[in-house]
């Protein structure tokens, strides 16, 4: 299970330890891990903090007034127009790792330069608090972006989430908050910087993403053939992907709907709406009149999506 460091917790050492530089230009997408870079400019960020402390408290201000764009501390850096999935939720299941596409909008001062060797941004989703958040995703490799005008650029990453890595439990599928961060190492060893000598920038707020639970719908039917205006009983499951073990397990007390397609036609219609049992079963008969196609589709919920079996052909003798 993934454990990822806050800003309450993280220290040089360990925010580096697994942080390495890209090799070119940001353009070419090649970077170190996302969240390795986010926790160091978190850490930039209390380092900055800790450093006004100490000056205001000496000149007696309220508050140390804040860094300039071209020195380091807090860089002149905004995101904006971002979007997760297509706006889309982000259906994991419990095996393979799921990528969905970012898309967002960087807007900076003139002389501070993403397209460093040693300047990282990116975009991540977390749930709970911004301080101390109980989860986050963040993206496998860090975003492409092109340059628009000399203050502006226009970016396309990913969100990747592996389940046995990434998930804590079935509390993450919910609704997810974006933030953004930055980090210009100024030419700092990334082994052991001096992080007042470091830029960053740190935005929350920039939306929301929600998380669900991969579902499964299937049907049979007791017979592939019978008599014009026989009952014929319908089966089927309902699961969804459980987060706390890895596993699909049946859905249970969920509306689903039995559905028919007359051959020839491309419509379907709602014969009835049955629960889900305790173990996410289905069973209910129903007469049958004409060739055709029977299925079960369940609508979804917040936290599972909308799931379809494939319908099964039933032929009247």
């Amino acid at each position: 299970m993934r454990t990822r460091a806050t800003v309450a917790t993280v220290t040089g050492a360990l925010a580096l330890s697994a942080l390495v530089l890209p090799s070119a230009a940001q353009a070419d997408g090649a970077h170190g891990p996302a969240g390795s870079a986010a926790a160091v400019a978190r850490a930039a960020q209390s380092a900055a903090g800790q450093s006004a402390a100490k000056s205001a408290a000496k000149t007696g201000a309220r508050s140390a007034a804040p860094a300039a764009a071209s020195t380091p501390g807090e860089m002149d850096l905004t995101f904006s127009k971002l979007t997760v999935n297509g706006g889309k939720p982000i259906v994991v299941g419990t095996t393979y790792t799921k990528r969905v596409a970012t898309t967002f909008t960087v807007t900076h001062a003139a002389d501070v330069n993403i397209f460093a060797s040693d300047f990282l941004l990116d975009v991540n989703l977390y749930r709970g608090s911004y301080d101390f958040p109980t989860n986050e995703l963040y993206s496998d490799d860090f975003p492409v972006c092109k340059k628009v005008s000399t203050k502006v650029a226009t970016c396309k990453g990913n969100i990747s989430v592996t389940p046995d890595y990434d998930l804590i439990g079935n509390a993450d599928a919910t609704k997810w908050k974006a933030m953004g961060f930055a980090l210009d190492l100024r030419g700092q060893d990334p082994e052991d910087p001096d992080f007042t000598k470091v830029g960053y920038a740190l935005q929350d707020k920039l939306g929301n993403a929600t998380v669900q639970r991969a579902s499964k719908q299937t049907v049979k039917t007791s017979a592939k053939s019978v008599k014009k205006g026989k009952t014929l009983t319908f089966t089927g499951k309902l699961s969804r992907a459980n987060f706390d073990d890895l596993k699909y397990h049946g859905y249970t007390v969920q509306p689903v709907k039995l559905q028919f397609r007359k051959k020839g036609s491309t419509t379907y219609t709602t014969v009835k709406t049955v629960k889900t049992n305790s173990k996410g079963e289905l069973k209910t008969t129903a007469k049958v009149s004409a060739n055709g196609y029977w299925r079960y589709s369940f609508a979804g919920t917040s936290t599972t999506p909308a799931a379809t079996a494939t319908g099964s052909y039933v032929s009247v003798k």
